[in-house]
């Protein structure tokens, strides 16, 4: 989990050919705009590698599997994993069994996970074609989220937004099959709303509907039909669930932007999906909302509007970004959102509003990092598309004196990616199982204590204090996880006691699934 989160547990180097010195000279560039030193740079273009980019998607759609809760199926692949979580909402006579573990705890926060499902779903839509057979399992990965989200609003009126105490559980170190820790339903309803929990889960199912629409048209339409009913719970009963949930969300997923980027990022996927004008229209009705949302239980004001936003939290840059790619409307009054975010986000931008590391990595405040890496590169690169689109003639960004063409956002949002699976100053992939160095030590429960497999008998919460703080490795390969990742200086602490740099979560693998789809099929762009 990241920003806010309360937890006690809480070398190879290649010869310089062409494209090396191609790297070098636009480096060089870009560091007498002093958007980077020239010392590291040197380092990272030497140490630049041909990274296999297929076997990274495989492995960032399998982390999924090492996330699942609930009764897993006989085409589970991550075998150490075991069921876990068999009574979810037994309490109150909802089956609430199934959906994912955030991060490295064993709590299904469900806004989170439906932010995860809507991008992963975006990931398939745009970039599906380049998977091969890795799109099932996307579309599998996808499916065990939504399967779990018709059951948490099978209730009418009623939202389930969290499965598990977050305090009983963070004070302990368990595997989830072995988890004792209160594992409690809290929902929302009208009485008690959480627009925010209620629009984003309206969102990932109206995204998702879209995915299994050719394929499975009974359930996509069942997806769709839920959604509907979701979104107008959500609009109807407005409020946070800051509010309602309160102790039970904060600190761990406050909501600190407010719920109107929410529900004008579900309307924008619905009429994605129905192409109902109506969604079009309550668009156009409170998109101005973005740029006074507050969210004043938080203690402080938080202004909306912020251009290079996007998350579980705020989802202001996908708004604009999804909503210039729809076909069947005038999409002008977002194209100027839309490139200012370009311009907020782009290195060598003179209105450049976040942070680059000394060997070239985007960097934002607050913990896990790679969240943010992940999403902004994943909405540059599908911009980049959209700009090279026949019908807007290859168009360029304008960010002062600085012209950004569709391949230098593609150009961006590749470097990133090869941050992460190893061009960078340690030369380690931040991405568990992919190259020959990478963390060993995530703050990861069930990666960090032995399997039922090696241990069948039981480990409590207290005995499992003694695998988090040993100093041997995992004993669990979570393959595909992406941890928060280096510091401003890309330095990396590998340790679990660090969470806010070495815990993957479920949100930062979303976005880089449609990436790695894309430079699968494109690994010279």
């Amino acid at each position: 989990m990241v920003m806010g989160r309360g937890e006690i547990y809480g070398d190879h180097r290649y010869g310089i050919n062409r494209a090396v010195i191609t790297s070098l000279r636009m480096m060089i560039v870009l560091c007498i705009l002093g958007v980077i030193t020239v010392k590291s740079t040197l380092v990272v273009a030497a140490a630049a590698a041909e990274h296999d980019y297929g076997d990274a998607l495989t492995k960032s759609i399998l982390f999924y599997e090492g996330q699942r809760s609930g009764k897993l199926p006989p085409s589970q692949r991550v075998t150490w994993r075991k069921d876990s979580a068999l009574q979810d909402g037994s309490q109150v006579g909802v089956d609430l069994v199934g959906g994912y573990y955030d991060a490295g705890d064993n709590v299904k926060f469900n806004f989170p996970m439906a932010f995860t499902t809507t991008v992963l779903s975006w990931s398939v839509l745009e970039f599906g074609r380049f998977m091969g057979s890795d799109l099932q399992h996307a579309m599998d990965a996808i499916r065990w989220a939504t399967d779990y989200f018709l059951k948490a609003t099978s209730v009418p009126g009623q939202v389930f937004a969290l499965v598990g105490d977050p305090y009983s559980d963070h004070d302990c170190w368990e595997r989830p099959e072995d988890m004792d820790t209160l594992r409690t339903p809290f929902s929302v309803s009208k009485h008690s709303p959480g627009s925010e929990v209620s629009a984003e889960i309206a969102a990932a199912l109206a995204a998702s509907s879209m995915v299994f629409k050719a394929s499975d048209h009974a359930y996509s339409a069942s997806l769709l039909e839920r959604a509907i009913s979701v979104f107008k719970f959500a609009d109807k009963y407005r409020g946070s669930y800051n509010y309602s949930l309160g102790h039970w969300i904060c600190p761990f997923y406050c909501d600190f932007s407010g719920y109107e980027d929410e529900l004008i990022w579900a309307a924008a996927w619905l009429h994605k999906a129905t192409k109902l004008a109506s969604y079009w229209n309550y668009v156009l009705s409170n998109i101005h909302n973005l740029e006074s949302a507050r969210a004043m239980n938080i203690g402080k004001p938080y202004n909306g509007g912020n251009f290079a936003e996007f998350g579980w939290d705020v989802k202001n840059a996908g708004i604009n970004i999804l909503l210039v790619m729809s076909p069947s409307i005038d999409p002008t009054p977002f194209v100027p959102n839309a490139d200012q975010f370009i311009c907020s986000v782009l290195p060598e931008s003179p209105l450049r509003s976040v942070s680059y590391s000394p060997g070239g990595l985007l960097v934002k405040r607050g913990g896990s990092n790679m969240q943010h890496t992940t999403a902004l590169s994943f909405l540059f690169l599908v911009y980049a598309r959209y700009l090279s689109d026949g019908a807007n003639g290859g168009r360029a960004v304008h960010c002062g004196n600085v012209v950004a063409t569709p391949s230098r956002l593609i150009q961006v949002a590749k470097s990133q990616v090869d941050y992460i699976l190893g061009n960078n100053p340690l030369q380690m992939s931040y991405m568990v199982g992919y190259g020959s160095k990478y963390p060993q030590y995530i703050h990861h429960r069930g990666s960090s204590i032995p399997s039922i497999d090696q241990h069948p008998q039981y480990i409590d919460c207290l005995e499992g204090t003694t695998y988090f703080s040993s100093s041997s490795p995992n004993p669990n390969v979570l393959v595909g996880a992406v941890v928060g990742g280096p510091d401003i200086n890309d330095h990396y602490n590998d340790s679990r006691a660090d969470f806010a740099h070495s815990e993957p979560t479920t949100y930062i693998n979303a976005p880089l699934v449609g990436l790695l789809a894309f430079f699968k099929a494109h690994p010279s762009s």
